[in-house]
């Protein structure tokens, strides 16, 4: 049994280390040069095409963190980025071609990995696969997925709410509850007349992101709110925004924006229907007028655009694995593992497993006491309403502390000591 993997890309490169790094040996399939997305323009491994910065150093924010324990576990990518970094402030940027050039070298140089440029549109049952071909899958060994799965776990648009952290809502300018129901599954933020007329203003002028090309049908289903609101003062009212079944002080207030748990703990939540085209600097400006916002802090901010990701609370284990095909692993964007880093760490995590398959010793998962663990653990929870997800606080496991600059440290601190000790268990397992 052979090894493979799906995808040049950051999870892919990082897959391909990872496993490599055990003295097995693995097959990385790229499909370029031959064949190339709408986006991508090189020919090199891990091509950056969307920001060329990583996020911030600082371990006491969730990027921050994260890229500490894929150093801790001896990531590529990581440590391309420092040997390519440009001067960024805190932030970790990186010049996109030398960074490419760097990944590219470190895997073509590695006596264990066979790079073969050639496109995969299917997977034998007789090897060990890991898919890693990104959020702009080639149309070919997509149908393939579909009809491996099941043609309802796999999606086109990527229609992302944002998501903030609950201890920086104003729960005193609204109310927990669902439409038609005595459930208490919402939390509603109340708008006046008022508040809906200022909003309503502001978002019909503000600021977005234009679509490329093959982005620009979009689904009645994932509408951006900005594009809801476009068709009249009211149409909010009638969707996401409607207050129909909702009482609020014995009323039914004028408009509502519903916050929905993203995770059992309940530390993040979602805006419901609130995904949108809006620039970032928009998005911040904007959703802060909603009642109950004001202050509010971001976890992940929100977006529409096309991509391709299976439903992985449904499809996989602990491990990235499917649970109807063990010989199947997935990694990368496609998991849900939203943005470079997170896409590249669901890399390591997978590859890793791989490793200790191949070998017959028994896969290692890690918990959310760490930032990894804590976006794996998101992935395969059971979600009615799954969403791909970056790396953030919510994610890890709660601390029980005020202040919140010092939790973050603990928790980082956690982590770090927790990433350590798994990496010992897994070098020992391995040997």
């Amino acid at each position: 049994m052979e090894i493979n993997i799906v995808g040049g890309g950051l999870a892919g490169a990082e897959a391909a280390y990872a496993i490599a790094e055990c003295g097995i040996s693995v097959n990385l399939f790229e499909m370029k040069p031959e064949y190339s997305s709408e986006v991508h323009k090189s020919d090199k491994l891990a091509e950056i095409v969307c920001s060329n910065s990583f996020g911030s150093m600082k371990i006491s924010t969730a990027s921050g963190l994260l890229k500490k324990e894929m150093e801790i576990l001896h990531s590529l990518t990581v440590r391309a980025a420092y040997e390519t970094k440009v001067d960024a402030g805190g932030a970790l940027a990186v010049d996109r071609n030398k960074f490419s050039d760097y990944v590219t070298e470190c895997i073509q140089s590695n006596e264990h990995i066979n790079l073969i440029n050639e496109k995969i549109d299917r997977l034998d049952n007789e090897n060990m696969w890991i898919v890693a071909c990104g959020p702009l899958c080639d149309s070919v060994l997509v149908e393939y997925i579909k009809s491996l799965l099941d043609m309802n776990t796999l999606y086109f648009y990527d229609a992302i709410a944002p998501i903030v952290y609950a201890d920086s809502v104003d729960f005193s300018k609204g109310f927990w509850g669902s439409r038609y129901s005595e459930d208490k599954d919402y939390f509603n933020c109340v708008f006046t007349q008022e508040d809906y007329k200022h909003f309503y203003n502001e978002l019909i002028d503000a600021e977005k992101v234009e679509p490329r090309e093959f982005e620009k049908n979009y689904f009645e289903a994932c509408l951006p709110i900005e594009e809801i609101a476009s068709r009249g003062h009211d149409t909010l009212l009638f969707g996401p925004m409607k207050p129909v079944g909702l009482r609020y002080n014995g009323k039914q207030p004028y408009a509502v924006v519903q916050l929905r748990k993203e995770n059992s703990e309940g530390t993040i939540l979602s805006l419901v229907g609130f995904q949108t085209k809006l620039t970032y600097a928009e998005q911040l400006r904007i959703f802060r007028m909603i009642p109950a916002l004001n202050r509010v802090e971001f976890a992940k901010l929100g977006s529409v655009h096309r991509n391709t990701f299976i439903d992985s609370p449904k499809l996989l284990n602990q491990f990235l694995q499917l649970k109807n095909y063990r010989n199947i692993f997935f990694a990368g964007q496609i998991t849900g593992a939203e943005g470079y880093m997170a896409s590249a760490a669901s890399g390591i995590y997978a590859g890793i497993n791989a490793a200790l398959r191949i070998k017959n010793k028994a896969m290692m998962s890690l918990d959310n006491r760490s930032m990894i663990g804590g976006l794996i653990n998101y992935i395969i929870s059971e979600n009615a309403h799954f969403q791909p997800m970056s790396e953030n606080f919510g994610l890890l496991k709660h601390i029980k502390m005020k202040n919140k600059a010092q939790r973050r440290e603990k928790s980082a601190e956690i982590a770090v000591d927790y990433v350590k000790n798994w990496r010992k268990l897994y070098e020992s397992a391995i040997d």
